[in-house]
């Protein structure tokens, strides 16, 4: 007799891989042995002043129902929406903005809110790693989609190839985790017509949730866009915790498309309140949701991360490596030497550097470098990139 359900264990399936390098990678933590952690992206400096002294501030009650019950509240989503109308160009509204537990409780509320069991969700590889549980945790199907192998780019034949009667949604992640590419303009105009032309042959709307907690984390000045700006059947989702490097507090919004037709826009705003509470209770901590304003302006120092960079980037391709150079995010994508990132993660771990293999990506012949690690593990890291390197 089994007592899991099978959508639990068909999760647990999924994310096999990754729990399995996470406790290892855990345990190795524990004994001391990690010197230089290029991992997760986790802080290994101090939190900003900026961040504690927000959370400082509103931690402090100021009236009776100071953390009574809390879902979508007016401040913030009046903040973000006029914060992001300016980013992206587009005229959001407060009620567009559903406050959320990060961007996994976003991308869980946009799954929820537009999925049925069975659908059909296409999602990139490589791609962040836990869009396919949290599908499979739905009962709905991840459909994974290569890019393409040498650019990193939107492969749209392959998109095109993939799309069925079933599906009901492609994610699309840009700055994209793991290779740090943000998408063109002109790419995601074609996206656009292609799931216009899609959706018509299928009689069903095909939507894009547009997956962004990286955002405000680019180099060299360059542009962002979103293909909320050229798809209007779109959602954002979107985390503080990238841009604050905080991710143990949980705040991240869902965002409605303002281009998606009223009439569908004002049905889809009727359902998020009742779908968050339906996840659990799918709603940022009331302290979180207090500090919203103060919280918006702050960021970690980018140019200071283009210096990390810039320093990892120049000394791995030095000796041979073959890095894709990140346009955004704060991670390098590099292919492993001798083509096995098993191996290679096994040696430098042997050293005390720890990097993450291409095998939680689905791509064992590649690596990926986190950049939140300070100067000094990156200096202290070196000997080993340089040791492991190509012959």
């Amino acid at each position: 007799m089994t007592l899991q359900s099978k959508r639990s264990r068909d999760a647990a399936a999924e994310f096999s891989v990754v729990m399995d390098f996470y406790e290892s990678y855990m345990a190795d933590r524990d004994k001391g042995d990690v010197v230089s952690d290029f991992t997760f992206g986790n802080p290994h400096e101090m939190p900003l002043p900026g961040l504690v002294d927000a959370l400082r501030t509103h931690i402090e009650p100021q009236t009776t129902d100071w953390f009574a019950y809390k879902t979508n509240e007016a401040e913030p989503r009046e903040v973000i929406a006029k914060a992001l109308s300016g980013e992206l160009n587009l005229p959001f509204e407060p009620e567009d903005i559903s406050m959320t537990q990060g961007a996994f409780g976003a991308i869980s509320l946009a799954f929820s809110l537009l999925g049925d069991a069975g659908d059909e969700v296409l999602i990139p590889v490589p791609g962040w790693f836990c869009y396919g549980s949290m599908l499979k945790a739905k009962n709905m199907v991840p459909v994974k989609v290569l890019l393409d192998p040498d650019t990193f780019d939107l492969d749209l034949g392959a998109i095109e190839a993939a799309i069925t009667p079933r599906t009901r949604m492609i994610v699309v992640n840009t700055p994209h985790n793991p290779t740090g590419r943000i998408y063109s303009p002109e790419r995601l105009q074609q996206l656009a017509d292609l799931l216009t032309r899609k959706s018509d042959e299928i009689g069903s709307r095909i939507f894009i949730l547009s997956d962004e907690p990286y955002r405000r984390i680019r180099f060299d000045g360059l542009e962002f866009h979103s293909p909320a700006e050229f798809y209007p059947w779109t959602v954002i989702d979107y985390s503080f915790g990238k841009v604050l490097l905080a991710p143990g507090l949980r705040l991240g919004y869902l965002a409605l498309c303002p281009n998606i037709p009223e009439a569908d826009r004002m049905a889809l705003r009727e359902l998020t309140v009742s779908t968050q509470m339906a996840l659990g209770w799918n709603f940022p901590d009331a302290t979180m949701q207090y500090s919203v304003p103060d919280l918006e302006a702050l960021t970690i120092d980018i140019a200071a991360l283009q210096t990390r960079r810039d320093r990892l980037l120049g000394a791995l391709r030095q000796w041979g490596y073959e890095i894709t150079e990140p346009e955004g995010t704060f991670y390098l994508w590099g292919r492993a030497p001798g083509g096995d990132s098993l191996k290679f993660s096994e040696a430098l771990a042997s050293r005390g550097v720890r990097v993450m293999p291409g095998t939680l990506f689905e791509q064992p012949g590649h690596f990926r470098v986190c950049l939140t690690a300070t100067a000094e593990m990156i200096e202290a890291a070196l000997p080993a990139f340089q040791e492991f390197a190509p012959g």
